[in-house]
């Protein structure tokens, strides 16, 4: 077990467009937001950090697609886990992830602050096409962590919740021209492209111009597509970006990369 020092630690477990889970712990909680991978998946996730199912206290959703709710059923029902989302996202998820019983299953609506433990929890909805997608920004003794994929734009009021964390995961979807060229039906391109899509490398990057600030130690580059972009893309964007800006790359914060199938080393907040 890592030393918190009153923070908390995170480990994105797998973020990409084939499957979404994060994992976030204090003192006092274990936390899954989404669990977009089977619960046999997520199980060795967890242990590739030496954590267990069995210690998770509850599981946040942020919206109703497989890549973040597929093993939230599964999870839930095993181990007697609460599951916390807002009501239209259950009402989309509930045929999805199968029965839950209804004492497991509470609301937790978006704009609103929820204290969990030792964790304050704030959640804001995102531009994305699921029924009300939303989003969170984990609180506890000074510290935060956001998480923000999934949004085809982040809007004054978006950046204005988020700015100034300690620690990001910040989506960097896809690649503009590997998009364009790629072999994507004319139709699914639009849809990543719209304003209900996804955050391009570039428009995450220009998202972080705004939002970082003399707290932030740490971007985590999440929700790659495995079609339309690389790792070493979406991260030379980041850096190009924040460094013609003339932000602290690499001395104030560090830019890490995520992967869809194995889960980055616990840090502390």
């Amino acid at each position: 077990m890592l030393e918190l020092n009153n923070a908390f630690n995170v480990s994105i477990l797998a973020s990409g467009s084939t499957g979404n889970s994060l994992y976030l712990e204090s003192p006092q909680k274990s936390i899954l937001v989404d669990a977009g991978l089977s619960g046999k998946k997520i199980t060795s996730l967890l242990a590739e950090v030496d954590r267990k199912p069995e210690d998770l206290d509850a599981i946040l959703v942020t919206h109703e697609h497989r890549d973040h709710i597929h093993g939230v059923g599964v999870l839930a029902r095993k181990y007697k886990l609460p599951v916390y989302a807002n009501e239209k996202t259950w009402e989309a998820m509930a045929p999805l992830i199968g029965k839950i019983d209804v004492a497991q299953k509470y609301i937790f609506e978006m704009g609103k602050v929820l204290t969990f433990g030792d964790f304050d929890i704030e959640s804001f909805g995102v531009s994305h096409d699921a029924a009300a997608p939303q989003f969170y920004r984990f609180y506890k003794d000074g510290h935060s962590f956001v998480t923000l994929t999934d949004t085809g734009y982040a809007s004054e009021q978006v950046r204005g919740t988020i700015r100034d964390a300690d620690a990001y995961l910040v989506e960097s979807n896809h690649d503009l021209e590997m998009l364009r060229m790629g072999a994507y039906p004319w139709s699914l391109k639009q849809r990543i492209l719209g304003d209900r899509g996804h955050l391009s490398n570039d428009d995450g990057a220009l998202v972080m111009t705004d939002i970082l600030g003399d707290r932030t130690k740490r971007i985590y580059l999440g929700h790659l597509s495995r079609e339309n972009n690389m790792k070493e893309l979406a991260h030379m964007t980041m850096e190009e970006t924040l460094t013609r800006y003339d932000l602290g790359v690499n001395h104030q914060f560090q830019i890490f990369d995520t992967d869809p199938d194995s889960a980055t080393e616990l840090f502390a907040v």
